[in-house]
């Protein structure tokens, strides 16, 4: 897990997100904070989210938020205790250059007028990411692809053409 910044009315703003082990994304949040309780928020939406998934460990930065959250959830039950927090720079590597995948997709928006269009914009962002990384493998029965995305948001809304 670890967190970016992103211009909103002009000024810089957090967008927290994890990947697993596999780089699928397993969560995001924006805020206008970066401190302890901003980072409890985000992990606990990220661990709601995906109640099947119990992870083994955490890799972040440095930031001291994270240790203090971790052992919050700890203690409140929310991850086991045997959990391995890692606080190693290279670990979170491959979160930073999927960072640099989504500043890409970003970069042409010209920042965000509001929080609410640039938390839309961001979730149809992941959404494309999530494709792309083939994590709605299970639900296209096999097929990849363009055509195979249409298909699976066709049958998904409901749109047949």
């Amino acid at each position: 897990m670890d967190e970016t910044y992103i211009k909103v009315k002009g000024k810089w703003k957090y967008l927290y997100r994890a990947i697993d082990k596999d780089g699928d994304t397993l969560g995001f949040y924006l805020t206008a904070t970066r401190n302890t309780k901003a980072a409890k928020r985000f992990l606990n939406k990220a661990l709601k989210r995906n109640k099947r998934y119990v992870p083994v460990s955490i890799s972040s930065d440095k930031a001291p938020t994270y240790g203090e959250v971790i052992r919050e959830l700890k203690a409140e039950g929310k991850i086991p205790n045997e959990l391995l927090h890692r606080q190693i720079k290279y670990l979170n590597n491959r979160l930073e250059g999927d960072h640099g995948k989504l500043k890409r997709l970003i970069k042409p928006t010209l920042g965000f007028k509001s929080m609410k269009t640039a938390y839309a914009t961001i979730k149809k962002f992941e959404v494309m990411r999530m494709f792309k990384k083939g994590q709605f493998r299970l639900w296209m029965h096999g097929e990849t692809g363009p055509i195979a995305e249409a298909r699976f948001i066709n049958r998904l809304f409901g749109v047949y053409a």
